[in-house]
């Protein structure tokens, strides 16, 4: 699987109505009220990827396996939820798993669609719910550095080494800065990741706009990219209720002609995933033979014998070596075999830095 993906935002944004829409399902209960999600939704999407299936042809593929992206719906947050306000900070447990949040933003005026603060503002429901998520991150972090100070008193190795992370990063929070503005070194970002703070998760802002607005945007999805431009987030602008038509229609061509008529070049889910792709900073890889075509999502710059882990362990651990050739090369002569012969498969070793698109057979031994 490629990424997840957690969905927040406060009540009647449009959460719900987004996330069956994304998933094509109908899990997620929607409806006109606070916390109709009761517990968190799940879904699993398909990464759409017109490389996939000219691969597969010229390898003559029996099947063909995209990489898939997760979906996690989290109830309507509220202020004051990480006081225990409406459904309390239960739900702020199930941020901490996820790779990156979506923080969907009420970016239209509808009377019939009520707004919990009373007025449409995505900054102020920006602030609201980057507040609850950062005091939750201070508690946690409040409560566990005496313990850790203790333990370093005490000589233990770890907590030496982890207590000056800890105290950087709590300055931060008490500063009103989310986890994620935190200067962290090359050595210390697996212990950072290790922490699951909620502010230090990537930030792709979700503007919900009115039908009208989906292919150009509005003044309120403008002001909100400026805020992600200033704070290092990726934006994205989507209508929940185009997108859920959409999901509706199983023709493509269909599909393909109602967006045209809209003025849009893809779905929402397409830009999501783009934006996704932008935040996380990752890249596609492919694996093709007889049986089958599949795609692999790894991080950019990761090294061959990583790549290898993302499809099994063992494929990391006895790596030897990468055979590999670039999209472009395998498309242009026609697959594997002309390839090798026009000298367009190179063997490369552990050091090498996968690059999108690259068509890989490992070697491996264990």
């Amino acid at each position: 699987m490629g990424f997840n993906l957690g969905i927040v935002g406060l009540p009647n944004v449009g959460k719900s109505t987004l996330f069956n829409a994304l998933t094509s399902t109908a899990a997620a209960q929607t409806a006109n009220f606070p916390f109709c999600t009761i517990e968190p939704n799940v879904g699993r999407v398909a990464v759409p990827d017109p490389r996939l299936e000219k691969i597969s042809a010229i390898a003559k593929s029996q099947k063909i396996t995209p990489t898939q992206l997760e979906f996690v719906d989290i109830a309507g947050l509220v202020k004051g939820a990480s006081q225990g306000e409406g459904l309390g900070n239960q739900f702020l447990s199930h941020i901490r798993e996820v790779d990156a949040v979506i923080h969907l933003v009420r970016c239209f005026a509808d009377e019939e669609v009520s707004h919990v603060s009373g007025t449409v503002n995505p900054l102020d429901d920006a602030e609201i719910i980057e507040t609850e998520l950062l005091v939750a991150d201070l508690d946690s972090v409040e409560r566990r550095v005496p313990s850790l100070e203790k333990k370093a008193r005490g000589g233990d190795r770890e907590a030496k080494d982890l207590l000056p992370l800890m105290e950087r990063v709590l300055a931060g929070l008490r500063e009103g800065r989310p986890a994620r503005e935190t200067e962290v070194s090359a050595d210390e970002r697996k212990a950072f990741r290790g922490l699951q703070l909620l502010t230090s998760k990537p930030l792709l802002y979700v503007c919900n706009v009115e039908e009208d607005s989906a292919a150009t945007g509005n003044a309120l999805s403008e002001a909100v990219a400026v805020r992600a431009a200033e704070t290092g987030a990726e934006t994205a602008v989507i209508s929940a209720r185009i997108e859920a038509e959409v999901a509706e229609l199983e023709d493509p061509e269909e599909r393909g002609s109602y967006l045209e008529s809209l003025g849009l070049e893809e779905t929402g889910l397409a830009k999501v995933i783009h934006a996704g792709y932008r935040l996380l900073d990752q890249i596609t890889f492919f694996t093709a033979g007889p049986k089958e075509t599949r795609a692999w999502t790894v991080k950019r710059g990761a090294a061959a014998p990583e790549a290898a882990g993302a499809i099994h362990t063992d494929f990391e651990r006895g790596f030897i070596r990468a055979e590999t050739i670039a999209y472009e090369d395998f498309v242009e002569l026609g697959g594997e075999q002309a390839a090798k012969e026009a000298g367009k498969m190179r063997s490369e070793g552990r050091d090498y830095t996968v690059k999108d698109g690259d068509v890989i057979l490992f070697r491996f031994n264990v």
